[in-house]
C-alpha cells in the first residue's frame, strides 16, 4: 500500500507543478487572484447574509441554509487541519508561484473551496438552473487555490467533498 501512496503523492505534485507553473500567465494571474476571494470568509458569509436579509422567499430560506452549511462545514475542516498538518505547497516546494500575503496555516483541506461549495450547493439544489453558473464558479475558485500555490489538488478535492456533503446534508435535514 505504501508504494501506491508514494506514487499518488508524486502524481499530485506533478499536477500541482503543472497548474502552478506551466499555466501561469498575466490574464489568469489577475482573474484568479481576485476570484479566489469569493471563497473567503468575508465574501461567502457576506453574500449569504445579504441574500438571507434582503431576498424574497424562497431565496431567503436558501440563504439561511447556505449560511448553516457554511458554518457547519468548517468544523471538519478545523479538525482535519489539526489532524493532518500538511505544509502549504509554497512552503514545501521550491519555485512555487505565489502572491503577496500567502496563508501560513495548514494546507489540508482547502477552507476556501469548502466555503464556496458549502455556499453554492444549497442554491444549486433549490434552483437547479443556477448550477450552470455556480458549479463552474465553485470549481474555478478551487482551481485558483492550486494556481496561487496555496493548496495541493487533494486539498481542493477534499474541500469540495466536505462543502458539498455538508450542504447536501443541511438541505436534506432542513425542516
Amino acid at each position: 500500500m505504501r508504494p501506491f501512496f508514494k506514487k499518488m503523492h508524486q502524481l499530485e505534485r506533478r499536477l500541482f507543478k503543472w497548474i502552478n507553473g506551466r499555466l501561469h500567465n498575466r490574464v489568469l494571474n489577475f482573474w484568479l487572484f481576485y476570484l479566489t476571494h469569493l471563497g473567503g470568509a468575508t465574501c461567502s458569509i457576506g453574500v449569504n447574509l445579504l441574500i438571507f436579509a434582503f431576498a424574497p422567499q424562497p431565496l431567503r430560506t436558501t440563504g439561511l441554509q447556505a449560511l448553516t452549511a457554511l458554518a457547519v462545514s468548517h468544523i471538519p475542516v478545523a479538525i482535519a487541519k489539526r489532524l493532518y498538518p500538511r505544509l502549504r505547497p509554497y512552503l514545501a516546494l521550491p519555485d512555487t508561484n505565489t502572491f503577496h500575503n500567502p496563508l501560513k496555516d495548514h494546507s489540508f483541506p482547502s477552507g476556501h473551496t469548502t466555503a464556496i461549495f458549502a455556499s453554492t450547493v444549497p442554491y444549486m439544489m433549490a434552483f437547479p438552473p443556477l448550477a450552470v453558473i455556480l458549479l463552474p464558479l465553485a470549481c474555478i475558485i478551487g482551481f485558483s487555490r492550486i494556481y496561487l500555490g496555496l493548496h495541493y489538488p487533494t486539498d481542493v478535492f477534499a474541500g469540495a467533498v466536505i462543502g458539498s456533503a455538508v450542504a447536501a446534508g443541511t438541505m436534506a435535514l432542513w425542516v
